[in-house]
């Protein structure tokens, strides 16, 4: 059971974060423009104006495209870094993985570092004494623990971190990205070990571009876009949020580029459009309906002969929820003209819940790729509050003991 009190942990006023970029490419370039300073650097505000209050026991999630602000707010709740304007708040013990291998001495061992990193989170030798074997069982590398940390890989820095990390007793745990790094078995612990510490009351602020995470973890997320607050509230609402914002931008891109041709082809996949049967375009698919995805095609030069179209489904995360294509269907098309539009129609889909992408190629019957319209369309699937996963289905419970 997850407690949460309303003992804010983490008091975030009104704070601000300017940087100054310069843009001199030199030192010898800064000396010559020393009085010209100004017209040689600009400001960037990774942060304006944010405020929010962390309660004691939860869990939130810091969601955003790269440059949104996420790691500033991190560090500046850590105390890493000090806000422009505005005020950080905190109470309890902190522990914080914010970027890899921070707080490591290269030249130290890793058992110096674990007696290194503990000293700054505010244990005593004594007391990491007590908690060494079991965060050096933790990090999985006791045969390593006596090397110099400097020959060590991404995976092992981390594990030695989140292993001090999760083992000083912190109130508060900071965790930016690093859960990305590290095989699976290893991160299924740390993900085990964040769930006990829900269970246990502690306070956990994770920056993650795993949206998966973001919804099976957190209580509360927060999205950010170019400093700001946009939302903070229900995760799966904030991850909609965010994909939305992601899709505006790749519509964006994609007008400006227009799909990938293969050099010397005139015929290419000119528009896709998908809509569940019986339901208006744009509106959200449900489990059962059918899905009803249209391909147009365009040809600027001879009629094409022997020509194939292929449909991807990929989740947000980029992987494959479902294929398949005119060939596999053993579909006799004609040869391609002027314009020509086919029709794919997918019976009883059951995708789980979210957002999810079309893609479309044209084919040669020896599937060579003669264009492709990647993301070409998406649909989305209501959040369903009884499973998570990319299939949806109506789960049964019963006690047989």
């Amino acid at each position: 059971m997850i407690v949460v009190s309303h003992v804010p942990v983490v008091q975030v006023n009104d704070v601000s974060k300017r940087f100054v970029i310069r843009k001199e490419k030199s030192l010898k370039e800064r000396l010559l423009n020393w009085g010209r300073s100004q017209k040689f650097k600009e400001d960037f505000w990774a942060l304006r104006n944010v405020s929010l209050e962390i309660d004691s026991g939860s869990t939130i999630g810091l969601i955003g495209s790269n440059g949104s602000g996420k790691s500033t707010l991190l560090k500046t709740i850590g105390g890493i870094i000090q806000p422009t304007s505005g005020t950080v708040r905190r109470r309890g013990r902190l522990a914080a993985l914010l970027e890899l291998g921070a707080g490591f001495h290269q030249d130290l061992t890793g058992r110096e570092n674990v007696y290194l990193n503990a000293s700054i989170l505010g244990l005593t030798k004594k007391q990491t004494d007590l908690y060494f074997d079991d965060i050096v069982d933790f990090s999985g590398i006791r045969d390593f623990i006596d090397t110099q940390v400097k020959f060590y890989s991404s995976g092992m820095y981390v594990r030695l971190a989140f292993a001090v990390a999760v083992h000083v007793d912190p109130d508060l745990l900071l965790v930016d990205e690093v859960l990305a790094v590290g095989d699976e078995a290893f991160q299924r612990k740390c993900l085990d070990k964040i769930r006990s510490f829900q269970a246990e009351g502690r306070t956990i602020v994770l920056v993650t571009h795993a949206l998966g995470q973001v919804t099976d973890l957190c209580d509360r997320a927060v999205l950010l876009s170019k400093g700001g607050v946009v939302y903070d509230g229900a995760p799966y609402v904030a991850v909609r949020d965010f994909r939305e914002l992601l899709e505006e931008r790749r519509q964006s891109e994609e007008a400006a580029h227009g799909g990938t041709p293969v050099p010397g082809e005139s015929a290419r996949v000119a528009e896709v459009s998908v809509r569940a049967e019986g339901r208006d375009p744009g509106e959200a698919v449900q489990p059962g309906d059918d899905l009803i995805v249209s391909v147009t095609l365009e040809n600027e030069g001879e009629e094409l002969r022997g020509w194939a179209v292929e449909l991807q489904i990929d989740n947000v995360m980029g992987q494959v929820a479902y294929g398949t294509g005119s060939a596999r269907l053993d579909a006799q098309l004609s040869p391609l003209g002027r314009r020509r539009t086919v029709e794919f129609t997918l019976t009883d889909v059951n995708f789980g819940s979210g957002k999810y992408f079309v893609n479309a190629t044209l084919v040669d019957l020896d599937r060579r790729h003669l264009h492709e319209l990647p993301q070409a369309a998406s649909f989305e699937v209501p959040h369903d509050e009884l499973s998570v996963g990319a299939v949806h289905s109506i789960p049964r419970f019963a006690d047989l003991g």
